[in-house]
């Protein structure tokens, strides 16, 4: 069995709880740090500005996904990300889904989204994600036959159906 085959079978979801705070504000940093590398920050600036941020969105995706699932996404045991889906009547909205960086290019986020598209395919729905136009993983949604559905400003969302 090679190293990606048997790390992906070590991946598994569990409910986030308060407890997770830190860990899930440190995941939101992980996918910001490119864009707030950019700029100098005095001291403490940064991760006051990180925590305001991360506060706004998990307040804004718990608002407008009520009924959705908060996951810690774990490899071997081992904190690795968030997957937040939100389980709609015709859809099944990909909320978020972030690696932190070591866990980042191994074929975890795609494993997700192939079991996510054995869902929608079973339950006759579609999968659906907003994505910012510019982002890298938007390549990863191609290669797994998502297509762009709607562009909104920097957003673009992207669906899959089944064949």
């Amino acid at each position: 069995m090679s190293h990606l085959a048997s790390t992906l079978g070590r991946v598994a979801l569990r409910p986030a709880t308060d407890r997770d705070r830190d860990l899930l504000l440190h995941v939101y940093s992980s996918t910001r740090e490119e864009e707030l590398s950019q700029v100098t920050w005095a001291p403490g600036q940064r991760e006051a500005f990180v925590r305001m941020q991360f506060d706004a969105q998990d307040t804004q995706y718990r608002q407008h996904n009520p009924t959705g699932t908060f996951d810690v996404i774990e490899v071997g045991g081992r904190p690795a990300g968030r997957l937040y889906v939100d389980r709609r009547p015709d859809d099944i909205r990909v909320v978020d889904l972030a690696l932190l960086p070591e866990f980042r290019g191994a074929g975890i986020g795609g494993d997700l989204l192939r079991r996510l598209q054995e869902e929608a395919a079973a339950s006759g729905r579609i999968l659906s994600i907003h994505v910012e136009v510019h982002n890298r993983a938007a390549e990863l949604y191609r290669r797994l036959g998502f297509v762009t559905a709607a562009e909104r400003g920097v957003y673009r969302r992207m669906e899959w159906r089944a064949p």
